[in-house]
């Protein structure tokens, strides 16, 4: 009787700090930390733009990305809207598929990455939720962004090209001359891409 009454106690013990113990053990082992693959903009009579997307940060805004670059959704698709010292936005396709959950702090995701010069995100309407195909490039940093936008990349080569796209005469902020994207590809880098979860 006294070794079952023991054996109870340990159980019961056991149950208890089980839970603090497996958090313990989850929190040490580090998230999975995903290769970053490589898109290259080629930008007809501008030149080559290079991007280093992150997973790490906004892992469904970057396979959402890939997949209309892998279905070449952005070819002959332009930089329809240009604001010089802030962005260059792009990314109309024929047809945009599924909206996605914005991959920023004011929607419940965290998202480190700042909205720099340089820095690629994801263009949305007032809903945080819309963003479907379209993005921007930062041409001046611009921090009221920060927090509010899903940020999901970073130029590696090519900011002389964003420079001059981003100086073009404009009419109400649209170009006046189309800016034309010739392509997007990428290298994955051994990075794997899956499906995009819609928001819905």
């Amino acid at each position: 009787m006294k070794k079952i009454f023991i054996i109870l106690i340990s159980l019961i013990v056991l149950i208890a700090i089980s839970g603090p113990v497996f958090n313990l053990i989850k929190n040490a082992i580090p998230e999975k930390v995903y290769k970053k693959p490589v898109v290259t903009i080629i930008v007809e009579d501008y030149g080559t733009i290079t991007v280093e997307l992150d997973p790490n940060i906004a892992k469904n805004t970057v396979d959402n990305f890939l997949m209309y670059v892998k279905d070449n959704a952005y070819t002959g698709s332009t930089f329809h809207r240009v604001i010089e010292d802030f962005m260059i936005q792009g990314g109309i396709v024929d047809v945009s598929k599924c909206a996605i959950k914005g991959e920023f702090i004011a929607n419940g995701v965290e998202n480190s990455l700042l909205h720099e010069r340089g820095v690629i995100s994801m263009a949305r309407t007032g809903v945080k939720d819309s963003a479907t195909s379209q993005f921007f490039i930062m041409h001046k940093t611009n921090s009221s962004l920060d927090g509010n936008y899903a940020a999901f990349g970073k130029v590696l080569t090519g900011m002389d090209v964003v420079d001059q796209i981003a100086t073009v005469e404009t009419a109400a902020d649209v170009p006046k001359d189309d800016v034309v994207i010739s392509s997007i590809t990428v290298d994955l880098n051994g990075y794997k891409t899956a499906t995009p979860k819609c928001a819905n």
